[in-house]
């Protein structure tokens, strides 16, 4: 099969890659850098001719307002692209929760995205995931300072970005969804624990605050961001990942 993979040389997207190449199919990784512009269209054909499958995991440049005009620009720019290329399905990357968190500029964006993709010509599978483990110094980064970091208790069950690669090309190589897909870590944690256990794992003496109103996730209520009983879970623990991140 040919696939590709828009946002191919990212986090997600470059191990997507990777790993459709190595299973011999053939891949163009889409991506600035090799020509290709989401939001004016340049390059867009040319990066589609003779796909059978598109794989979105591009990201917004930005958590605000503006990342609704990225996934609305962007998402349309594609399916437009992909119906002129005869793609057969069209595969995107979300979140667990996404549309239960409108109080988030970026959530409603992603849930925008879904939403045009939903409504678009071709078939298509969405592939929701709660939180990367590699996104939590990040996280943390957002409310800390030389002696403390702050964060609230907001339920999470993060996974691997190498468990979410499998996931995204288990479900670009099979038969469109025309629906979600979720996946999810293992184990949830609350995330000033999850802050607790990285600090420790990686010898860092700052006290986590727990502080219900620091941060992004702070506005999340209940269980939103944890996987119901539908998802796929991964089998990658946090507590070992961290261990070998270090």
């Amino acid at each position: 099969m040919k696939f590709t993979v828009i946002g191919g040389t990212g986090l997600i997207g470059s191990q997507v890659v990777q790993k459709l190449t190595a299973a011999g199919h053939e891949v163009v990784p889409a991506a600035p850098s090799t020509g290709v512009n989401l939001l004016t269209g340049e390059g867009l054909d040319q990066a589609l001719a003779g796909a059978d499958v598109v794989i979105n995991v591009a990201n917004s440049p930005t958590f605000d307002e503006a990342s609704l005009d990225f996934f609305r620009t962007t998402m349309t720019n594609l399916l437009a692209a992909g119906e002129r290329a005869g793609v057969r399905h069209q595969v995107i990357l979300s979140i667990v929760g996404v549309d239960q968190v409108p109080q988030l500029d970026y959530y409603r964006a992603k849930t925008l995205q879904e939403d045009l993709l939903r409504q678009g010509p071709t078939p298509y599978s969405i592939v929701r995931a709660t939180q990367f483990f590699e996104f939590v110094n990040a996280i943390m980064s957002w409310t800390s300072d030389d002696k403390t970091v702050r964060l609230p208790a907001t339920r999470v069950q993060p996974m691997a970005t190498a468990d979410i690669v499998d996931a995204v090309v288990e479900v670009a190589t099979g038969a469109p969804v025309n629906g979600i897909h979720n996946i999810a870590g293992p184990d949830v944690f609350a995330l000033d624990e999850l802050g607790r256990i990285t600090l420790a794992a990686q010898h860092d003496d700052r006290a986590v605050v727990t502080d219900d109103n620091a941060g992004m996730f702070a506005v999340v209520n209940g269980d939103v961001l944890i996987a119901g009983p539908d998802a796929h879970l991964a089998s990658t623990h946090y507590q070992d990942w961290i261990k070998s991140a270090r």
